[in-house]
C-alpha cells in the first residue's frame, strides 16, 4: 500500500514538472498532444493550389522553370513544413482556369502540363515526395517517411467534350474532379456564374458523373450551383466529395459554401465534406468588412483622379494599408464549421480542405500555412472531440469515399 502511494505522488511530481516544462517553452499539455496526434495519424488535405501557382513554362519540364517545394519561404506548401504541421496527402489541385475553356483543347493540354509537373517533382525527390493514385499508396509513402502527392482535377473543362477522357485522366492518376469552376461549363452551372445555362447538369454532364462512377473517380461538388448539387445528387451511385467547401450558415448568400440541407444530404449519401480555411469562406463579417474598405480605398482614388498601379495610386495604397491591415478569421471559426457538418450529418462525413495557395492573404489567424494543423487539432481537443473523431477528420473519412470509389472503378 506504501509503494502505491509512494508511487502517486511520484506520478504528480513527474505530471506537474513536464507539465511546468511545457509552459516555459510555450506548449500546453493540449498542445503537446496535437502536435504528436498530427505525426501519428495519416493528414490529408483536399485542396492544395501548388501546381498552378508553380506553373510550368513549357512541356519538357527544365528544372528552372519547376520551384521544387523542399523549403520555401514562398506559398504555404513545401515538404519541410509539411513535415512540421504533420501533412501527409495534400491533393495537389490541377486547376484548369474557366479563361482555357474558350479555346478548344487547352484546358486539356494544361491539365497534362500540370500532372506532368508534379510527377517530375516526385521524381527528382523520391525521397520526399510519392505520387498516390489511391488509400494504399498514401499509406506506403506515410511508412516511408514522404509526401504523397494525390491529384484532383479542379474544373471538368479538361475533360474536353470527349467522355472518353474520363478514364484518360483516371489513367494518368486524377482522383477526382470538380465538375465545374467559376463559369459553366460543358458539365454543369457554377456557384459563382450568374448565367445558368443548364439548370444544374448538362444531359453531357449527367453522363460525366456515371462515367466517373464507372471507372473510379471521385466526384467533387465544391464549386458547382446548388441546382448542379441536387442533379448529382440523383445521379451518382457512389459517395461525393465537397475537396474544400466550407458551410453557408457563416457565410450567408454565399452559394459556394453549402446550405444545411445540402450537409445533410451529403451525410445520405455518404460523402465527406472538406472544410475551406480561407477567412472570406469561413466569416461573413470579413468579406462585410474587406468590402467596406476597399470602397474607402476606391474612393481616395477617386478623389486624386489616380489609378491603384500609378506612382501617386501606390502611395496612397501603402499608406492606407499601414492605417488599416488586413483583417483574418482564426483557427476557432474553421472549427466551429466542422461543428456545423457534425451536428447535421455526423463525425463521419468532414475532413480538411484548406486551399492552401489559392485564397491569396486570406488565411485565418493559426492556420497560415501548413505547418500549423496541430493548431486545428488542439481546437478540436479542446471542444471535445475524441482521438478516434479526430483521425477520422484526418484522413479515415475521406479514405473510406476514396476507397469505396476506387472498388467501383473498372
Amino acid at each position: 500500500m506504501k509503494y502505491t502511494i509512494l508511487s502517486f505522488f511520484l506520478l504528480i511530481i513527474i505530471t506537474s514538472c513536464s507539465t511546468k516544462k511545457a509552459v516555459q517553452n510555450g506548449t500546453t499539455p493540449l498542445s503537446e498532444k496535437a502536435n504528436l496526434l498530427a505525426q501519428k495519424y495519416i493528414i490529408v488535405d483536399g485542396h492544395v493550389d501548388l501546381p498552378y501557382r508553380l506553373k510550368v513554362k513549357n512541356f519538357r519540364l527544365e528544372k528552372e522553370y519547376v520551384g521544387i517545394p523542399v523549403q520555401s519561404d514562398k506559398g504555404d506548401f513545401d515538404f519541410v513544413r509539411a513535415r512540421k504541421g504533420g501533412l501527409d496527402a495534400p491533393f495537389m489541385s490541377i486547376y484548369l482556369p474557366a479563361s482555357k475553356q474558350k479555346e478548344e483543347g487547352a484546358s486539356k493540354a494544361l491539365a497534362d502540363t500540370l500532372i506532368n509537373m508534379i510527377e517530375y517533382i516526385a521524381k527528382e525527390n523520391s525521397d520526399k515526395f510519392m505520387i498516390a493514385h489511391k488509400p494504399q499508396d498514401v499509406e506506403k509513402a506515410f511508412a516511408a517517411g514522404k509526401v504523397a502527392l494525390p491529384m484532383g482535377m479542379e474544373n471538368g473543362s479538361g475533360l474536353e467534350n470527349d467522355l472518353a477522357n474520363v478514364a484518360y485522366f483516371n489513367k494518368r492518376g486524377i482522383s477526382y474532379i470538380t465538375l465545374t469552376h467559376s463559369k459553366v461549363n460543358l458539365i454543369c452551372d457554377s456557384s459563382y456564374d450568374t448565367i445558368r445555362t443548364w439548370n444544374g447538369l448538362s444531359p453531357f454532364g449527367e453522363d460525366v458523373v456515371k462515367e466517373m462512377n464507372r471507372v473510379g473517380i471521385m466526384v467533387d461538388i465544391s464549386h458547382v450551383s446548388d441546382s448542379t448539387f441536387w442533379d448529382v445528387m440523383k445521379i451518382t451511385t457512389l459517395p461525393v466529395i465537397a475537396s474544400h467547401s466550407s458551410v453557408r450558415k457563416y457565410v450567408p448568400d454565399f452559394e459556394r459554401n453549402m446550405a444545411d440541407d445540402m450537409i445533410t444530404e451529403m451525410g445520405r449519401n455518404g460523402g465527406v465534406i472538406m472544410v475551406n480555411f480561407g477567412s472570406t469562406f469561413i466569416d461573413g463579417n470579413i468579406t462585410i468588412e474587406r468590402d467596406k474598405r476597399r470602397d474607402v480605398l476606391r474612393k481616395l482614388l477617386d478623389d486624386k483622379n489616380v489609378t491603384g498601379d500609378s506612382e501617386e495610386g501606390k502611395i496612397i495604397i501603402k499608406k492606407f494599408e499601414a492605417e488599416y491591415p488586413n483583417i483574418y478569421s482564426d483557427v476557432q471559426k474553421v472549427v466551429d464549421h466542422i461543428d456545423h457538418i457534425v451536428k447535421l450529418a455526423g463525425v463521419d462525413h468532414v475532413g480538411f480542405g484548406s486551399d492552401y495557395d489559392g485564397v491569396g492573404d486570406s488565411l485565418p489567424t493559426g492556420l497560415k500555412d501548413v505547418s500549423d494543423y496541430p493548431n486545428l487539432i488542439e481546437e478540436l481537443l479542446k471542444r471535445g472531440y475524441s482521438e478516434e473523431d479526430v483521425s477520422k477528420m484526418c484522413y479515415k473519412n475521406l479514405f473510406r469515399v476514396w476507397n469505396a470509389v476506387e472498388r467501383a472503378g473498372i
